[in-house]
């Protein structure tokens, strides 16, 4: 997949896409509160670092491990910070994994999880096609294994006539099968499969599972397990004149029909609509803060959303997309929400 079309594409969809609305406070929507951005760029050996954005998060050994894309002047790569306390992440060293064994080159969008069949931790990426790293030591940034790939080969349905390329990769397991999604820029979310034994290898079977207006299911998709019940919920980024924003579905499993989670307009998850002291044009690429790190990325609906983002200065304009500046930041939920209301608990969602 070549990275430029892409790129330039971008602002004429955001002045196409339909308005995603106002969202009326509810249980049966989402309510949010921003951080200020908490994670920027650093300098970085003579490179000059535009942007941290695309960024994954574990919690694991009493420290938060935060992956990210890295833009700078010599291209995109990923980088690695951690920390304790979330007061810590804007002093927080920075660090590029192209001195790691995963070397230098085009890499973006990561995911990290921890593979408990194994006891190994899994760096999933974009290059040209889906890659993957692994680690024994979430918190050694030069311990990542040279890239492999996932597929010997694109399957059909992502090459021309069928398809125009993929991104954004996501993985997540059930008892059974581990699953990998991803998006194409083009309104679909597609997925493929394999065996849970068989992991990272066998995957097949890419099927599109979501298909709808190209800037209504655009990319960044992320899929989690909701703790005790039989529920999953997948987010995907979508455009608006307002700017990025998320969209949830939800299923009854990881092989089923997806449909909308939420009763908001355009089934929103977060937008500049509903969340409040946001410092960003909209919300974008992310992942859920949750305390379990496996390969099931389980949430808990008993505890406060909180949703890492990347966001970017609607102030600032540039005309070259590797240089907006995106910074990381947080967003948590107010009230309840379709989430908080699966808690199972006697008590109430944690304060």
């Amino acid at each position: 997949m070549k990275v430029i079309p892409r790129i330039f594409v971008l602002a004429t969809l955001a002045t196409l896409a339909a308005c995603s609305g106002t969202i009326a406070p509810s249980r049966e929507s989402f309510n949010w509160t921003s951080s200020a951005p908490l994670i920027s760029p650093q300098p970085d050996s003579g490179r000059t670092i535009y942007a941290v954005k695309d960024p994954s998060i574990v919690y694991a050994g009493g420290k938060y491990h935060v992956f990210m894309t890295s833009a700078g002047s010599d291209g995109w790569g990923l980088a690695y910070t951690s920390f304790e306390k979330w007061s810590e992440a804007p002093s927080a060293k920075i660090v590029s994994l192209a001195r790691s064994p995963m070397g230098p080159g085009y890499r973006a969008a990561p995911q990290v999880f921890y593979f408990a069949p194994q006891k190994t931790w899994y760096l999933v990426y974009q290059g040209a096609d889906p890659l993957y790293s692994t680690s024994k030591d979430v918190g050694d940034p030069l311990s990542w294994s040279a890239p492999k790939p996932f597929f010997a080969a694109p399957p059909d349905i992502i090459k021309p006539p069928q398809g125009n390329g993929w991104l954004d990769f996501w993985v997540i397991c059930d008892e059974e099968k581990c699953y990998l999604f991803n998006t194409d820029d083009h309104g679909r979310l597609l997925r493929s499969e394999t065996a849970i034994g068989q992991f990272p290898n066998g995957f097949h079977n890419t099927v599109a599972v979501i298909e709808e207006k190209r800037a209504d299911l655009f990319e960044a998709s992320n899929t989690y397990r909701i703790a005790d019940t039989d529920t999953y919920i997948t987010l995907v980024e979508a455009i608006s004149p307002k700017g990025r924003y998320f969209r949830i579905w939800k299923s009854n499993g990881l092989g089923g029909k997806w449909e909308p989670f939420s009763s908001a307009p355009m089934n929103t998850f977060a937008s500049r609509d509903n969340v409040d002291r946001l410092w960003s044009e909209g919300i974008s690429h992310g992942e859920m803060i949750r305390t379990n790190p496996d390969q099931t990325m389980t949430i808990d609906p008993c505890r406060r959303l909180e949703y890492l983002f990347q966001g970017n200065d609607p102030a600032v304009h540039v005309d070259d997309y590797i240089k907006i500046p995106y910074r990381l930041g947080i967003v948590t939920a107010k009230g309840e929400n379709p989430v908080s209301s699966l808690c199972r608990k006697s008590s109430s969602v944690e304060p």
